[in-house]
C-alpha cells in the first residue's frame, strides 16, 4: 500500500495542493486528473521520490517495489534494447551484474563461492532467469521486434523509445506502478493491449493521462487536483465527470436559496428592527440569518470552454462525392460519396496520408488523378493539424485575428466570441504570434465556430488541448447538425461523434457504418 500523509508542496509562490491524505491500495487503478499547471505530474514525481513536498510524506510498505514510466527518452542510449528494460527491476540487474562480475573474475575464491550463491538464490527469487523471456515478450507485444531487441537505445526513433520506456516500466510485475501519460505515440491496438494488460494488473497503478477512453477503461478511481486539494472519488473519469458536475450543480442552487433567504431576513428585520410589536419576531430573524451558512467557493482551475457550431443554410441533396482520387506516395482510388447526417471519422497508418487528403478537398493541394464534386449548398471550415499559417509573425491582437473571419468586426461581439473560449478581459488583447498551442487550437475553434458552416473537417483537433477542452469540444461535435469528416487519436472523440469509418491502407479502403470501437474489434479480429 501507498498512503500519502498530510503531503503540501508549493513551487515558488505557487500553492499547488495543501494537506494531501490518501491510500493507494492493491488491485486499484488511479487516474489523476486536473488542469494543465494543477500538479498532476509534479504529485507523481511527489509520489516516487524525485521532489520532496514541504510537509508530510509519502510512505510504502516494507519490501514493495515501485516502478516510473521514465520520461527522459536519451537517458538509456549506451544500453541495448533488451537490458533497458530489465533496468526498470534495479536490484534484479545489479544483482546480475554483480553475479556476472564474480564469475569472470580470474582468480574466483572460495568467498566468491558463498557470495555467488547467495547471489543466485536471490535471483532465482526475483524469477531472474526468466527475466530475458519476460522483457522480450513485453519488447513483442509493444512492438518492438526480436531483431532490435540487442540493439542500442540511442540508434532508434522517438517512438520506438517511448515503447520501450513502457516495457520498463511494467517490467517484472512491480508492486506500485506510475504512469505519466504512458499512451502517447501509441497506436490504437497497442493502447488497447496496454487496456488489457493494465486491467489484469493486480497491484498498484497511479496513472496522469488526457486519454478519457483510456481513464474509463482502466481506472477505478479518480484523484481530482483542484482547489489546492487532491480528493479521491470511486469510478472512472465518465462517473467522476458526471459526480464534479452534479455536485457543484447542488451547491449552486443550496447557495442560491441560501442567499435568497438571507436576502429577505436582512429586509424584514431592516424593516421592523424598531418596531417593539415586531422586534421579537425580528430577533428570531437575526438568529436564523446567523445560522445561514453560504459556502465559499475557491477559484477551481479547471476551465471549460463553450464549444457550439451552428449553420445556418441547410444542407442539400448531394454533399460531396469524390470519385478515384489519387496522390502518389499517400494513397490512390479513393472514391467516397458523404450524406446527410454523415460524420466520418479517417483513420490511416499515416498521419499525412489523411492530412493529405484533407488538404486535396480544400483546394490547397491538388490531385494526381480523380474528381472532387462539392454540393452548391455546402460551406465548408477546416481545421487544419498544422496551423503555423494563421500565427506565424501575426502582429494582431485576438480580437482584431478573429475579426478577419467575420462579417461583424464590433469589438465586443469578437469579445464576446473570445470568451467562449476563455479569451477573456486583457487576455483578448494578446498578440496572436504568442499563443500556446492550446491557446491557438481555441482561436482555430472560435474561427470555426463564427464562420458557421455546414460542413466541417478537422485534422487532430485535440493536439494541445487539456481535459477540460477536449471534452467540451467532444460535446460540441457530438451536438453539431452537419456533415464532418475527423481525424483524432483521441478514441473517445472518434467513437462518440463518428457514425462512419473510413481507413486508407496503401491501396485498400475500409468503409462501414460502424462507431469506431466497433471498427477496432473488426480490425482486431
Amino acid at each position: 500500500m501507498l498512503q500519502v500523509t498530510g503531503v503540501s508542496l508549493q513551487l515558488g509562490s505557487k500553492k499547488l495542493f495543501e494537506d494531501v491524505n490518501l491510500k493507494f491500495t492493491k488491485g486499484n487503478c488511479y487516474g489523476i486528473i486536473g488542469a494543465n499547471g494543477a500538479g498532476k505530474s509534479t504529485f507523481l514525481k511527489v509520489l516516487s521520490g524525485e521532489i520532496d513536498p514541504q510537509k508530510g510524506f509519502v510512505s510504502m510498505d516494507k519490501n514493495e517495489r515501485m516502478s516510473v514510466l521514465q520520461q527522459n527518452q536519451n537517458m538509456y542510449d549506451n544500453e541495448t534494447v533488451l537490458r533497458t528494460v530489465m533496468m526498470g527491476y534495479k536490484r534484479l540487474v545489479e544483482v546480475m551484474d554483480e553475479k556476472d562480475a564474480l564469475y569472470a573474475k580470474p582468480d574466483f575464491s572460495e568467498e566468491d563461492g558463498i557470495r555467488a550463491a547467495d547471489l543466485e538464490s536471490e535471483f532465482a527469487e526475483m524469477n531472474g532467469y526468466d527475466a530475458e523471456y519476460q522483457a522480450g515478450q513485453l519488447l513483442n507485444a509493444l512492438d518492438i521486434g526480436e531483431e532490435l531487441h540487442y540493439c542500442l537505445m540511442g540508434d532508434l526513433d522517438a517512438k520506438q523509445k517511448v515503447r520501450v520506456l513502457l516495457a520498463q516500466a511494467l517490467f517484472g510485475d512491480p508492486d506500485v506502478l506510475l504512469l505519466d501519460e504512458p499512451t502517447n505515440n501509441l497506436d490504437i491496438k497497442t493502447v488497447r493491449w496496454l487496456e488489457n494488460y493494465l486491467m489484469d494488473f493486480e497491484n498498484t497503478i497511479i496513472i496522469v493521462s488526457h486519454n478519457r477512453h483510456f481513464l474509463n477503461k482502466v481506472c477505478t478511481n479518480i484523484c481530482d487536483v483542484d482547489f489546492g486539494k487532491i480528493n479521491m472519488f470511486v469510478g472512472n473519469y465518465d462517473f467522476w465527470y458526471q459526480t464534479s458536475q452534479l455536485l457543484a450543480r447542488q451547491q449552486r442552487d443550496q447557495n442560491k436559496k441560501a442567499e435568497q433567504r438571507a436576502k429577505e431576513l436582512q429586509e424584514f428585520i431592516a424593516r421592523f428592527a424598531a418596531n417593539a410589536s415586531k422586534s421579537r419576531q425580528a430577533t428570531s430573524r437575526k438568529k436564523e440569518l446567523e445560522k445561514l451558512t453560504i459556502s465559499d467557493f475557491k477559484p477551481s482551475l479547471r476551465k471549460y470552454p463553450f464549444i457550439n457550431f451552428k449553420f445556418e443554410r441547410e444542407i442539400g441533396h448531394d454533399i460531396l462525392m469524390v470519385e478515384g482520387l489519387t496522390k502518389k506516395g499517400y494513397f490512390e482510388n479513393v472514391s467516397f460519396t458523404v450524406q446527410r447526417d454523415e460524420k466520418i471519422g479517417f483513420v490511416s497508418d499515416k498521419s499525412t496520408t489523411i492530412t493529405m487528403l484533407y488538404d486535396i478537398l480544400n483546394g490547397k493541394v491538388e490531385p494526381d488523378a480523380g474528381s472532387i464534386k462539392w454540393g452548391k449548398t455546402i460551406t465548408l471550415s477546416y481545421f487544419p493539424q498544422n496551423n503555423n499559417e494563421y500565427f506565424e509573425g501575426c502582429e494582431l491582437n485576438l480580437v482584431e485575428w478573429l475579426s478577419q473571419f467575420s462579417n461583424d468586426h464590433y469589438e465586443e461581439y469578437l469579445r464576446g466570441w473570445l470568451g467562449r473560449m476563455l479569451f477573456s478581459g486583457e487576455e483578448a488583447l494578446k498578440k496572436a504570434k504568442v499563443l500556446s498551442g492550446g491557446e491557438k487550437v481555441r482561436c482555430m475553434l472560435a474561427k470555426m465556430m463564427l464562420e458557421g458552416s455546414n460542413f466541417l473537417i478537422f485534422d487532430e483537433p485535440t493536439n494541445h488541448l487539456d481535459l477540460e477542452s477536449i471534452t467540451a469540444l467532444n460535446d460540441g461535435l457530438s451536438a453539431y447538425r452537419g456533415c464532418m469528416l475527423l481525424t483524432s487519436h483521441d478514441q473517445e472523440l472518434m467513437n462518440t461523434v463518428c457514425n462512419r469509418i473510413i481507413e486508407i491502407k496503401d491501396t485498400k479502403v475500409y468503409d462501414r457504418q460502424v462507431t469506431y470501437d466497433e471498427y477496432i474489434d473488426e480490425i482486431s479480429q
